[in-house]
């Protein structure tokens, strides 16, 4: 791993070098690894574009022929600013580093000197061979919107052609599979700059998968005994502050809405308001544990350069449920939520996930609830469980809410990203802040209230994003938004082709007809493209003998059946989840 990432850090320099020879007055800032490769952000004095990419690329495989190492200087804070003269850049880096007293050190290869800790390869002529260049982005420096927007260049580099070949390989697949166009093609969602950017605007199509997916929730919910609720979209500051969400969140927050009565936020997340359901009224241990589920929308303040299509959004319906547990009930009521959590991953055919333990760590108290004993009993109730039910986890510090542990669900996806797709949270702050409680076996009162917060399908928007790619666009039947096309071989069919649909429709299966006065061939390649499961063709054959003829979206012809029996198929399909 160490070779890897230092074979990256080192062609990150090589990027450097190219720009600086192509387009001089141009200021380098920063060049760190990240999964798979590299980037560098810089200030061109010019704006550039990604046609400009090949000739850098081919600068680099210049200049690194004469490259024969990385040569280190390390130097006081003056000599490093003489250095770097005109670069405020990198003279804020010296001068962070010089008030930390951390040693100044300068790599230099070639003409090209840069700023840097070290970490490269020993003979880059010969190991800086298998990269390329794959994008520009724009990026604030140091991620603040406050400062000047920089280009960033994007690339890869592996130790052999055929891992870099691979690579180049999977993002191709990747490209087809992106949410963003899939979504477009499939007519399931768009973004409207008028309305707002990272704010999801639902067509028919793509609303029905998300009905389809909101059905299951509920179904599964109904049987595991939770309670649905609803709850509004604003909330008074004072709830907020209760809750801990104002001091630890306000960032992500969008901005107080001052109004006669008080000062009113959009709410960023649900577990407020159900914490004020559950005191309500007085709770007895009979009713314990209450679950309380809402497919609540939530609005989150996040800069617009982070915005990404359906996974990075400001506005989003989270299948959230808040379980309000004794002591005692804790390991089985979050037992049964992982156990959820693996029901509905076999459903949708989900493999290749783990668990993380996701702890505190008690050098950033700024971070979490300063409360050690509710911590260590938090996380060592959550990591008895994951081994008792034999679930792979990893432990992983200082990345918990700050009210609690919690076990994210981890997925390498079919794309070879890895995301975070589902949570489960142990609250122990709750009960003190909200004065959670409920009347005891002996008629007294009992304070000591765990809340368990779970999203085991995430929000509405970033799973199904996950669901476009994995299944690039093609959806099980029970999800597809249409489920049969009934297509006319030409319009003298059409009157039968219209009993075809009405029968379907009346079965509740969801189907179009194609009637426009096309070849079939096109009407069977428009279902195709649209990825419908199930297309029945209607010819003269299949208007004498009462039938319909089956073809799959695969291009697998299934044959003649009775509209009765082809009925049934579907319905079985779709009740078992294919």
């Amino acid at each position: 791993m160490e070779h890897i990432h230092n074979l990256r850090h080192s062609t990150a320099h090589l990027l450097a070098a190219a720009v600086l020879e192509l387009f001089p007055g141009t200021k380098p800032t920063i060049g760190p690894v990240i999964d798979n490769g590299f980037y560098y952000d810089f200030d061109f004095a010019e704006p550039i574009s990604e046609k400009d990419l090949g000739r850098i690329d081919q600068k680099m495989r210049e200049l690194v022929k004469k490259w024969d190492g990385f040569h280190k200087s390390e130097v006081s804070a003056e000599e490093a600013l003489k250095k770097v003269q005109g670069n405020e850049y990198k003279e804020e880096l010296i001068k962070e580093l010089a008030e930390k007293n951390e040693p100044i050190s300068f790599y230099q290869s070639g003409n090209f000197e840069d700023l840097c800790r070290g970490g490269h390869v020993d003979n880059p002529k010969e190991e800086l061979k298998y990269f390329k260049l794959l994008s520009i982005a724009g990026a604030y420096w140091r991620g603040s919107e406050k400062n000047k927007m920089l280009t960033r260049i994007y690339g890869v580099a592996f130790e052999s052609k055929e891992a870099l070949e691979e690579h180049l390989a999977m993002l191709e697949e990747a490209k087809k599979r992106d949410h963003r166009k899939l979504g477009k093609e499939l007519e399931l969602f768009f973004i409207d700059e008028m309305v707002g950017k990272g704010l999801v605007m639902w067509l028919p199509k793509g609303t029905i998968v998300r009905d389809q997916i909101e059905e299951l929730a509920k179904k599964k919910e109904k049987e595991a005994g939770y309670l649905r609720v609803a709850t509004p979209h604003i909330a008074r500051e004072e709830l907020y502050i209760t809750s801990g969400h104002l001091p630890y969140y306000k960032d992500s927050m969008y901005p107080e809405m001052k109004m006669d009565d008080g000062t009113y936020y959009l709410k960023g997340m649900n577990c407020p308001h159900h914490h004020r359901m559950f005191v309500h009224r007085p709770r007895s241990y009979k009713e314990m544990p209450v679950r309380f589920a809402e497919y609540g929308m939530c609005y989150r303040y996040e800069l617009s350069g982070t915005l990404a299509g359906l996974l990075r959004v400001r506005a989003m319906a989270m299948n959230d449920a808040h379980i309000y547990t004794t002591k005692a009930q804790i390991k089985q009521e979050f037992a049964a939520v992982l156990k959820l959590v693996i029901d509905y991953f076999k459903i949708f055919k989900l493999e290749n996930y783990w668990f993380r333990l996701s702890k505190w760590d008690p050098k950033h108290t700024e971070k979490y609830i300063n409360e050690p004993e509710n911590w260590e009993y938090a996380q060592n109730v959550i990591r008895e469980i994951l081994q008792e039910m034999k679930l792979p986890f990893k432990e992983v510090d200082d990345e918990a809410a700050f009210y609690g542990p919690k076990v994210d669900v981890q997925f390498k996806s079919i794309v070879g990203r890895e995301e975070t797709m589902s949570t489960i949270q142990l609250d122990f702050a709750a009960k003190k802040r909200f004065g959670l409680s409920y009347i005891d076996e002996e008629g007294k009162e009992n304070t000591d209230v765990f809340v368990i917060h779970r999203a085991p399908l995430s929000t509405q928007e970033r799973f199904l994003a996950f669901l476009l790619e994995h299944y690039a666009g093609a959806f099980p039947t029970w999800l597809a938004p249409v489920q049969v096309s009934v297509l006319p071989v030409s319009d003298k069919f059409n009157e039968y082709a219209q009993k075809v649909y009405q029968e379907l429709l009346k079965n509740d299966i969801r189907v179009e007809i194609n009637e426009e006065n096309k070849t079939l061939g096109a009407k069977i390649r428009e279902s195709t493209l649209q990825k419908v499961p199930y297309m029945i063709i209607i010819g003269a054959t299949e208007v004498s003998d009462s039938s319909v003829s089956i073809r799959t979206r695969e291009g697998k012809d299934l044959g003649k059946s009775s509209i009765i029996e082809f009925i049934q198929t579907v319905k079985n399909t779709i009740e078992k989840y294919e």
